[in-house]
Parts: structure tokens; C-alpha cells; sequence
């Protein structure tokens, strides 16, 4: 891909649409199916509209068309920044926690996205689903072997320390 094809991925326009939700004209449907509108108020609402009508892009990737069905689905209940309540429905094995944030594959387009745990409703069922990378009881790593773990996770290598590492932490 050169900078062109990145560049005019990053500012698409998309087809300009009446907003089904809210009827606000100049709402922008992407070729994925979905539609962003400019007015605050709805719930299709997406700010990366910017001057001049174009849909500034968050993702670098191609995303996947809608047809993304979870094997084993988890129930997200979320209050976006706005205030509006929103019902995901992810899939567990996809569920990572980052800092404050959990990242999350969700129907139906199979993209992956950041929820941040303070606006999560059910919290406690959401962890609860996560995979855990430590046994019940268990103590977590030591900072030598987190970073031995890491590094060969990352490097696809191997060490007959982290074999040792590994045997004892099999879910990092």
C-alpha cells in the first residue's frame, strides 16, 4: 500500500445519506453498511466527522463486512461519551484487558474495539468471561519471568528457561 492508497484510506468520504435514525440530512454511509451522522443528538452520532464532511478514520486496517457472528458471545452493556446506553455483543476469546480499557472483537462487523471499564455496566460479568492467565491461588510471575514469557512470546523463540517459565504458567 503507498502513501496515496493510506492517505485517501484515511479520508474517505463515503455516500452522503439521510440519517434512518434522526432524519438529519448530510450523514455519511461507508462502504461498510455503517452510517455516521453529524447531529449530536443520535445515536449513529460519530465525531470523527470533520470540516468539509469527511469521515476521518480511526482504523488502518479494512475492516470485515457485517457478517461477524461470535462463537462465544459476551454481553457488553456500555454508556458511550455521550450518555447513550449501547449493548455489544463480543467474543470472549477476543476479550484483552489494557490499563483501563478492554479491547474487544463485537458483532457484526468483527472489528475490535477500546471500552473503557469505568463506563462498562456489568463489569463483574465481562472479567468474569475474560481468559485468565493465572490458576485460582496461584501467584503471577515474578518481573524476570513476565519478561521472559513476554520476549519469547513476542519473538517466537524458545530458551529452556522459558520452557521451565512456561510449564509453570501454561495460559500466559
Amino acid at each position: 500500500m503507498g502513501l496515496i492508497e493510506f492517505i485517501r484510506g484515511l479520508f474517505s468520504r463515503g455516500e452522503k445519506v439521510e440519517c434512518p435514525n434522526c432524519g438529519s440530512a448530510g450523514a455519511i454511509k461507508t462502504s461498510d453498511d455503517l452510517i455516521h451522522c453529524k447531529n449530536q443528538s443520535c445515536q449513529n452520532f460519530d465525531s470523527g466527522l470533520a470540516f468539509g464532511g469527511r469521515l476521518v478514520r480511526r482504523y488502518t486496517s479494512v475492516p470485515t463486512r457485517g457478517g461477524f457472528v461470535p462463537e462465544h458471545p459476551v454481553s457488553i452493556r456500555y454508556v458511550n461519551f455521550v450518555g447513550q446506553d449501547r449493548d455489544f455483543s463480543a467474543e470472549r476469546d477476543s476479550l484483552v484487558r489494557k490499563k483501563n480499557h478492554i479491547v474487544a472483537q463485537v458483532a457484526p462487523t468483527g472489528r475490535k474495539i477500546t471500552l473503557s471499564r469505568d463506563r462498562i455496566k456489568n463489569l463483574g460479568e465481562v472479567e468474569s468471561q475474560m481468559p485468565q492467565r493465572v490458576e485460582p491461588g496461584q501467584n503471577w510471575p515474578t518481573g524476570r519471568e513476565r519478561q521472559i514469557l513476554n520476549f519469547h512470546k513476542k519473538h517466537c523463540s524458545t530458551s529452556p528457561r522459558y520452557e521451565q517459565v512456561r510449564a509453570k504458567y501454561p495460559n500466559w
